[in-house]
């Protein structure tokens, strides 16, 4: 079957929204819930409609647009929330290529059996209390503490974001009741690394997706006078940390390579010139494709901190804060887009993914499958977040032809 996407209509698709939340810095910034987000949400809404596919929102904000069929459902998408000042591709060509794709099954009367959705999931990005709140609420309740008593980090609490919307921590607590039964889930996402433009390939199958822990850190140790405490007799949190970074840096590379971590923030307190710092907090960040490491590594890190402590004089602290778990995606799902690639001529490679995705979440309830395409030189979050157009199509069609395969 020789059906393609529409691709002008795609790419005005794209082009249309990135023009919602455009802030100074030339960036997107359409966080969840802000008025920028709720403005794309409308848009979002009334494109669907104008595909003469049904819509509905559930009580986490997620946005489907459905065909009806018979048995179990297909579903495409991804998000439209950004991170601030991010880029116009990361998460929308997800959900506007299912879109394209619904559109064109619809317009040339093709064939299918299951019914077809498109999904646009609310805050994946984790602007708001934790990465993948739509698409958890979707596959099952959230932990309704953290909604109740979470603050963003924009400073306000959840509950405030939320009393400038129409839905409501009940409702979210609710949303996964309205789930229909999935058989699949797909998701076209730009790479957010440079391994596919490196390889000269326009598509990439994923076959693992990382899971990844998140935590709060402290090094406790004393605060003291700059000039007249001797190295001997300090206990600055800050070298602590600093030992701890390259320390758990060189054992993750050396003995988990393929593993990544991560500190991305760190606060010295007091923070004065004069003072040796008697606290450091920081953030910790680690991940793996195998749940087996993941566990191993949260014993050998708290393990290493506790040694950096013990030498120091100091003490540490640690909470966890978000956990996502490794997926690796069935062969069934892997091996049809492989054919499909073939049958279309479209090099591609087999790759993971480091980055989490709703297809992560959703792989709880049904069948997920990704397919990457390239960004140019890896660059993501980022107002100089661009693609290829010729690699869209690709993938798109690629969407297109997996889609139909499931459906048929």
């Amino acid at each position: 079957m020789d059906i393609r996407i529409n691709l002008d209509r795609l790419k005005e698709d794209i082009l249309e929204l990135s023009q919602i939340g455009r802030d100074p810095n030339q960036g997107i910034s359409r966080p969840s819930f802000s008025k920028a987000d709720l403005e794309a949400q409308e848009w979002l809404k009334e494109r669907i409609k104008d595909s003469g596919l049904f819509v509905r929102q559930d009580g986490a904000g997620n946005i489907f647009g459905r065909i009806e069929g018979q048995g179990k459902t297909v579903m495409a998408g991804s998000h439209i929330d950004t991170v601030i000042n991010g880029g116009m591709f990361d998460g929308s060509i997800g959900v506007l290529s299912a879109l394209e794709c619904l559109r064109r099954i619809k317009e040339e009367g093709l064939p299918f059996t299951k019914p077809l959705e498109v999904a646009s999931f609310t805050d994946e990005e984790g602007n708001l209390v934790g990465d993948f709140m739509g698409s958890r609420a979707f596959v099952g309740p959230l932990d309704q503490e953290l909604l109740e008593k979470g603050l963003t980090q924009f400073g306000y609490s959840f509950k405030e974001i939320l009393e400038k919307t129409q839905f409501t921590i009940d409702s979210i607590m609710e949303a996964h009741k309205q789930r229909p039964e999935i058989e699949a889930f797909l998701e076209i996402h730009i790479e957010q690394g440079p391994v596919l433009e490196t390889e000269n390939k326009p598509i990439g199958i994923v076959d693992r997706i990382a899971g990844k822990n998140y935590w709060l850190c402290s090094f406790f140790g004393k605060a003291s006078h700059a000039g007249t405490t001797p190295f001997e007799l300090r206990h600055d949190a800050f070298l602590g940390l600093a030992d701890f970074a390259l320390k758990s840096t060189q054992y993750v590379a050396t003995k988990h390579y393929g593993s990544m971590l991560t500190i991305g923030k760190a606060f010295i307190h007091p923070g004065a010139f004069s003072i040796v710092p008697g606290r450091a907090d920081f953030s910790l960040d680690f991940r793996s494709t195998t749940k087996e490491t993941l566990e191993g590594l949260e014993r050998s890190l708290v393990d290493l901190a506790e040694d950096v402590s013990s030498t120091r004089g100091l003490k540490f602290t640690s909470k966890i804060i978000d956990k996502t778990d490794p997926v690796t995606i069935l062969p069934r799902i892997v091996n049809l887009m492989k054919e499909e690639c073939e049958k279309l001529g479209y090099h591609y490679m087999t790759l993971h993914s480091g980055a989490g995705h709703d297809a992560q979440i959703i792989a709880s309830v049904a069948e997920s499958g990704m397919i990457f395409i390239p960004c140019e030189d890896g660059i993501s979050h980022s107002p100089d977040e661009k693609i290829n157009w010729e690699d869209l199509e690709k993938g798109a069609n690629l969407l297109l032809h997996t889609i139909l395969r499931l459906a048929g």
